[in-house]
């Protein structure tokens, strides 16, 4: 279980995407492979604009001063806004019951 710096919910962190700081700016690390602590992030411009206005990426990196957010938006906007799969979807995992 993660939580989104954006919306603050607790989910399972294959919904998530995970972004780290690389020289001063905020990488997309969606194989989860880049060294260094990692902010976790629902895909979805709404959460990541809710983590702008909170100044959440420099306080759950530990890095000082605010990151430049430019390529985790455009990775964002380049892969579509996915959405988790809900409880009830065909072939999920997750008992609803």
């Amino acid at each position: 279980m993660r939580t989104c710096v954006g919306c603050r919910t607790k989910v399972q962190a294959c919904g998530l995407l995970r972004v780290v700081v690389v020289d001063g700016v905020l990488t997309p690390d969606p194989r989860r492979r880049l060294p260094g602590r990692g902010a976790w992030l629902h895909p979805d411009p709404e959460c990541l604009d809710r983590a702008e206005r909170r100044s959440a990426f420099p306080r759950a990196l530990r890095v000082p001063g605010p990151l430049d957010t430019a390529a985790v938006r455009s990775h964002l906007q380049a892969h579509g806004a996915r959405e988790t799969p809900a409880l009830d979807t065909p072939g999920s995992k997750v008992d609803p019951s």
